[in-house]
């Protein structure tokens, strides 16, 4: 089986780091890199190519939704995934509008992410990393 693709996002260092462990650990996905705002996740998905990017979606110079938005225009065949903590029915539909193909909770289950990262639809389920 090949290994899937992520890039991890996320303004929040030990939250990327707990989720780079966890993925790592699970022997099914292959962090390729890091970033810590959306305007760096557009730079790197461009340059890295990633199955999937797993991206928070408040963030501190470019929100989650708009490198989402500049992501998907560029790399329509990569996957982005939103970790957040925010699972309002208006956050679902501006990150729909986005672009982004799964949003799953900060705090969920291992299980849940995977499946959200391996194209399942997590639903409201909770992801490691309890920050926003």
């Amino acid at each position: 089986m090949t290994a899937i693709r992520v890039l991890l996002v996320d303004d929040t260092a030990h939250v990327r780091q707990e989720l780079r462990t966890v993925l790592t650990l699970s022997g099914e996905v292959e962090v390729v890199g890091e970033a810590g705002n959306g305007h760096e996740a557009v730079e790197m998905a461009l340059r890295l190519h990633p199955d999937i990017v797993l991206m928070d979606l408040e963030m501190p110079i470019m929100d989650g939704c708009e490198a989402a938005r500049q992501i998907k225009a560029s790399c329509p065949t990569c996957r982005v995934v939103a970790l957040t903590i925010h699972d309002e029915p208006l956050d679902r539909r501006r990150a729909a509008e986005a672009g982004v193909d799964a949003f799953i909770v900060k705090g969920s289950s291992l299980e849940s992410l995977l499946e959200a990262i391996g194209g399942q639809d997590a639903g409201t389920r909770s992801a490691p990393g309890g920050h926003s």
